[in-house]
């Protein structure tokens, strides 16, 4: 059976206890005004095994496609899909490995239970690293949580955000699909949004919601500054399956002028392996 990202998520939040200092990884990609499609990233989760197995080399094949930087999934908070035995490395080599692939590394997904019981442990690697982001990738809560269930996730995520500005490191959050479900006539987004501090808790936004018809380009304008990044795929409506980044139904040219308004510093591509190829391509010219 495929574990999705937030299965598993869900399942790690329940069973991270206080963990021991480890060595992870992350990354990320400089969004630099009208030139935003130039230096794209990608997200490491849908290659993982690949980058289990051969991490320099899936590093420079992913380089050697055209992708300027790379977002990682934390070791410690990730172990059990995989990653741990990322954990044998230490940071100075992680560090040399990836600048030596010609990638550039600034922000990595976390989970909700090594923030809560190891944040000193994680900031403290994050700082050695060298990262500027830390990104919550779910509150790992229920399908069937409540608004009020998420705003006091989100209650909780100000609170570590504090922490990681007071040294310099901004903290982020990652919708999947569950947080465009409606409670009533609540959206959870738009609730998320509410309740996080503009300043603590920047929002990485999933393109992938295109398909149940969110558009991430009328959230960057709607709420100017409040995003640090986005995970890019795309749509196809006649086929009803997503595509690689440039054959779908996103107006990319519209989504880059208007995440400069929302604040997007890195983008990141995050599909099945078959589609990194042809989204770089398309990166690459637009």
């Amino acid at each position: 059976m495929k574990t999705t990202r937030r299965d598993f998520l869900i399942k790690s939040s329940l069973a991270f206890g206080s963990a021991s200092l480890i060595s992870p990884v992350s990354f990320g990609y400089g969004l630099k005004n009208k030139n935003a499609a130039g230096s794209f990233g990608f997200q490491v989760w849908t290659i993982r095994k690949k980058l289990i197995d051969d991490f320099p080399g899936t590093l420079k094949m992913m380089a050697n496609l055209g992708y300027k930087e790379v977002e990682m999934c934390s070791p410690l908070g990730y172990s059990m899909a995989g990653f741990k035995s990322l954990n044998d490395m230490s940071g100075s080599e992680m560090r040399k490995i990836i600048d030596d692939s010609g990638l550039k590394c600034t922000s990595s997904h976390y989970t909700m239970g090594e923030l809560r019981d190891s944040l000193d442990n994680r900031i403290e690697w994050t700082s050695q690293m060298g990262f500027k982001q830390i990104i919550l990738s779910s509150f790992g809560l229920p399908k069937d949580a409540s608004v009020d269930d998420f705003r006091r996730a989100a209650d909780e995520l100000n609170k570590i955000g504090e922490k990681t500005k007071a040294v310099g490191i901004q903290a982020g959050f990652h919708n999947h699909h569950g947080e465009f479900e409606k409670r009533g006539d609540e959206l959870i987004y738009d609730a998320l949004l509410d309740e996080l501090d503009p300043d603590l808790v920047k929002m990485q936004f999933q393109v992938a919601v295109v398909n149940i018809g969110y558009n991430a380009s009328e959230y960057f304008r709607k709420y100017p500054g409040r995003f640090i990044s986005a995970h890019l795929t795309d749509w196809s409506e006649q086929e009803e399956k997503t595509v690689p980044v440039g054959q779908g139904i996103v107006d990319w040219e519209d989504f880059f002028k208007a995440a400069e308004a929302g604040g997007v510093k890195n983008v990141f591509v995050e599909q099945s392996p078959d589609m990194f190829e042809d989204s770089a391509k398309f990166l690459s010219n637009l």
